[in-house]
């Protein structure tokens, strides 16, 4: 479940980003941890992600939730790179991994299983499809929990 205040955040982060060039990949607000953990991913839309980007969008970003104070009490902010593994959740991801492996998690189970391991074959509005060694799955999204890329391949 995503934290309540995620919307808002991105809401502040993605101009922010777009002026440092940068593309806002995720936002997670972990809240169960003392002090609260604010994660955000970001990825440079013209070069490898450097630690220089990820600095240039913290010192950013953390002046503007100063200043807004959306978050109450104090938080830890880390802005990092997405990496290669890690999960999938734009188009342009599911577009410019195709043909990678992927673990696609399911909430609930969908013909007897949790998770499918396979080759990413895309995805639209119904379904993620991936290849099974020749054979092609489509598990419905409403019930997909996750897709991530398949580091042990």
């Amino acid at each position: 479940m995503t934290h309540p205040l995620v919307s808002q955040i991105a809401e502040l982060a993605t101009p922010l980003a777009q002026e440092l060039n940068l593309e806002l990949v995720d936002i997670v607000f972990q809240t169960n941890k003392k002090p609260p953990v604010l994660r955000i991913d970001v990825r440079n839309l013209s070069a490898d992600t450097s630690l220089d980007d990820c600095e240039r969008m913290s010192l950013a970003l953390e002046a503007t939730l100063d200043t807004t104070e959306i978050i109450p009490g104090s938080y830890v902010l880390e802005i990092s790179s997405p990496g290669i593994s890690r999960t999938l959740t734009t188009d342009r991801e599911f577009i410019s991994f195709k043909g990678f492996s992927v673990i696609v998690k399911t909430f609930t189970p969908y013909k007897e299983r949790k998770e499918w391991q396979g080759k990413l074959q895309g995805r639209d509005e119904q379904a993620v499809y991936i290849n099974q060694k020749g054979k092609a799955l489509a598990i419905p999204r409403h019930l997909i929990a996750k897709v991530q890329l398949d580091d042990t391949d």
